[in-house]
């Protein structure tokens, strides 16, 4: 009977977009696979091309692609081989993207619009049927999507690394930078058994007198006719965060800032300004995706931040170029792992094990 199963099983093709070729070989290697033959290159007028050289028919499709400083290629390049492949007939299209660009747009923002939704539309419109992803920014943007999304977890990896490359990790004491991170921080401290800081507060910064019309007093008829709405709205004073501080003992310590991603260093720079301030003999900033955009690689090398552990779901091999203080940890066996249980209907929950689904 098994054998008979296996017999209806759909051939697996992986295909790699030109976001992240390293990852993408490492996958297929893992997998004993070659990467499937793909050209993709760009007009003199920026128009993506794609060409598929192989059938995709009846096939399982499994596209490598992640979010790169190039995010909107990245995204339509996607789009644009996932199409082909639905409509070559293929059976099964499943987008392996470690980084999901736009995914920090995930809440509404003044007259802005939830983007992460949007792409999470775009995506299974274009002829995604299955998205593996890791370390979303928020869990919740599986919810966008109406296919189904496995976010895989980092944290094990870099767990890993901070007890087989810290010595002294015992004395070790994880922070989050804002209280938005206290989920992830804990998650760690409590596998690492170790205790937690909290950074609370922010840097005064002098505010931009911008009019955005939010304040503005209604028009004048509006007023006329309902005078008394106004009225009967509570005045609500402005938010005022307060300094900098930290929450928990550092001193004497090594501090740890976790986060899901690390692209703006300079919020994580003057972290690690007031946690040496507070004692901390070590500083180490641990995050899943290391986007590091601009001069970040210049900034961490003059800062006082010791090290920055990254995995690799995004390509960041010129920063290490020019940052000695940058590590990759390679998470390619677990991207492999959930590609060969998806396409031998095997159980996930496996690749979860020991991780809480709420880190």
């Amino acid at each position: 009977m098994a054998a008979h199963m296996h017999a209806h099983k759909n051939q697996m093709l992986v295909l790699a977009g030109t976001s992240h070729p390293e990852l993408a070989q490492l996958v297929a290697s893992k997998l004993g696979v070659r990467l499937g033959e793909i050209a993709i290159y760009h007009k003199p007028n920026r128009e993506t091309i794609v060409e598929i050289k192989e059938s995709v028919r009846g096939k399982d499709v499994y596209i490598i692609q992640t979010g790169t400083k190039a995010v909107n290629d990245d995204i339509m390049e996607l789009m644009i081989i996932a199409y082909a492949c639905r409509t070559s007939s293929a059976s099964n299209i499943i987008g392996v993207i470690p980084f999901l660009p736009y995914s920090k747009q995930s809440k509404m923002r003044k007259r802005g619009c939830i983007v992460s939704k949007l792409i999470a539309t775009m995506l299974g419109r274009a002829g995604l049927t299955h998205l593996i992803t890791m370390d979303l920014h928020q869990k919740e943007i599986q919810g966008f999507f109406n296919i189904p999304v496995d976010n895989l977890r980092a944290s094990g990896f870099l767990i890993d690394y901070i007890q087989t490359s810290l010595p002294d990790y015992r004395n070790a004491v994880i922070v989050a930078r804002n209280p938005n991170s206290v989920r992830r921080a804990t998650s760690y401290a409590d596998r690492l058994r170790l205790g937690i800081a909290v950074i609370h507060g922010e840097e005064r910064m002098p505010e931009s007198e911008e009019d955005d019309g939010r304040t503005s007093p209604p028009n004048a008829e509006a007023q006329n006719k309902d005078a008394f709405g106004l009225e009967m709205l509570p005045r609500v004073a402005a938010k005022e965060k307060p300094p900098f501080n930290v929450v928990g003992d550092v001193g004497g310590r090594i501090a740890i800032i976790v986060d899901d991603m690390i692209d703006d260093v300079d919020a994580f720079v003057k972290v690690a300004d007031i946690l040496k301030e507070r004692g901390a003999y070590k500083v180490l900033v641990i995050a899943t995706h290391g986007v590091l955009s601009s001069d970040a690689p210049r900034l961490i090398e003059n800062s006082n931040i010791d090290e920055v552990v990254v995995t690799n779901t995004v390509p960041h091999g010129a920063q290490k170029m020019q940052c000695h203080k940058i590590k990759t940890v390679d998470i390619s066996v677990l991207l492999s792992e959930a590609i060969r249980r998806i396409q031998h209907n095997e159980s996930m929950s496996y690749l979860f094990r020991n991780v809480g689904m709420d880190d």
